[in-house]
């Protein structure tokens, strides 16, 4: 049986994703925002999705992942520019940026 590598980009897109998730439920139970919810979910999904992926052997999973992040910590900042309010944008620009260091460091290999 062929053992699986759980690298450290692996579980920066696993945590990542669990707390976009995480982060969309609690939008929702706060002010019934289900546009949280929903992007919460699609994107921690994805997150997970892909790092799921590369634990199969996809090699472009965890590029993926890494795509997602970036595209993420966008988002965030776009949000945090109109708000000002570090939650949750501020956190999520912060973790985002982590957790994309981790994934582009394991990729360089």
């Amino acid at each position: 049986m062929e053992s699986v590598v759980i690298n450290p980009g692996i579980l920066a897109a696993i945590a990542y994703g669990t707390l976009a998730i995480i982060g969309g439920i609690v939008g929702f139970l706060q002010v019934q925002s289900k546009a949280s919810l929903i992007s919460g979910s699609i994107s921690g999904l994805l997150l997970i999705g892909a790092a799921v992926l590369q634990l199969q052997g996809y090699a472009w999973g965890l590029p993926l992942a890494a795509a997602i992040t970036a595209l993420l910590i966008i988002v965030f900042v776009g949000r945090w520019t109109k708000t000002r309010k570090f939650m949750p944008a501020g956190l999520m620009i912060i973790l985002g940026v982590g957790a994309l260091a981790v994934m582009l460091y394991t990729l360089r290999g």
